[in-house]
């Protein structure tokens, strides 16, 4: 059983709803990045999601951009991601780990390479933004062969004819993108979720987390009474970008407010179906 497998599995003997948290490797350095991934569990992120700088991130708005070019301007690379891994997992053994990006890094690292180095290093799962089905066979099977979970993105547009094709050959848990559009933007209505997860669950038995728009404990809360998680990043990275100098630096306090930030939306996340 996967560490993803085993933590939804708790998550469902517990009874509650997981909170997943993005932040982007690399932002505003590499040890800075490490430092905050480091005490994540401890704040009660469930799941982390790590985002692959990348030059052209099409489907991200202006805060993940900008993180992401931080990221590249502080001479941050994929190979370096992996190692920042390893030394991770040295500390947790226990917190799944997925990279979310775009395909380009991956296919210029090399496919098969990357899937061996990423389970080498810890990694449990892949999201890969602009890899749709009818391209997913340049990275899928190599992913699955190695051991890692092939993490599917679904929409509201996803409609019922198309969601067999997108979740074929989906593992670890589906994406489900809250709204059309960028990341860091509006939100959605908790009502318009729960009919879209109730659809999901008739095509696939993965649990479900559902991101984009979700910037505070209650916005996150309310998504946990109907979803297996709530994923938040933009917020987070919002805070990031709070906490830096003129200069881009990283200033003291910046990984202690973001950890302030993800322990208040635990608590939220907990305590969604006790009330």
């Amino acid at each position: 059983m996967s560490r993803i497998e085993r933590r939804f599995k708790a998550l469902k003997a517990e009874g509650r709803a997981g909170l997943v948290t993005f932040v982007t490797a690399g932002d505003p350095d590499l040890a800075t990045a490490e430092a905050l991934l480091a005490r994540l569990p401890a704040a009660g992120v469930d799941i982390i999601e790590w985002g692959m700088p990348f030059s052209d991130p099409m489907a991200d708005g202006p805060a993940i951009q900008a993180a992401g070019l931080r990221a590249l301007q502080a001479g941050t690379k994929l190979a370096q991601i992996l190692a920042a891994v390893a030394r991770f997992r040295k500390l947790n053994d226990e917190t799944p780990l997925v990279l979310m990006g775009y395909y380009n890094p991956v296919f210029r690292y090399g496919v098969d390479r990357f899937c061996t180095d990423a389970v080498a290093a810890g990694v449990d799962g892949i999201i890969i933004v602009d890899l749709p089905p009818e391209e997913s066979d340049e990275l899928t099977p190599q992913a699955r062969a190695a051991g890692l979970d092939f993490i599917r993105l679904t929409a509201p547009t996803s409609d019922d004819v198309r969601l067999p094709r997108v979740l074929a050959s989906a593992s670890g848990f589906i994406y489900h993108v809250a709204i059309a559009g960028i990341t860091g933007t509006r939100s959605a209505e908790p009502a318009d979720v729960a009919v879209d997860v109730a659809r999901l669950k008739r095509h696939t038995d993965l649990p479900v987390a559902v991101g984009f728009g979700i910037k505070t404990p209650e916005q996150a809360a309310a998504i946990a009474r109907v979803a297996d998680a709530a994923v938040v990043g933009s917020v987070l990275v919002d805070t990031i970008a709070r906490h830096l100098d003129a200069d881009g630096k990283a200033l003291p306090g910046l990984v202690d407010a973001v950890v302030a930030q993800v322990s208040a939306l635990a608590a939220g996340v907990r305590a969604a179906r006790t009330v």
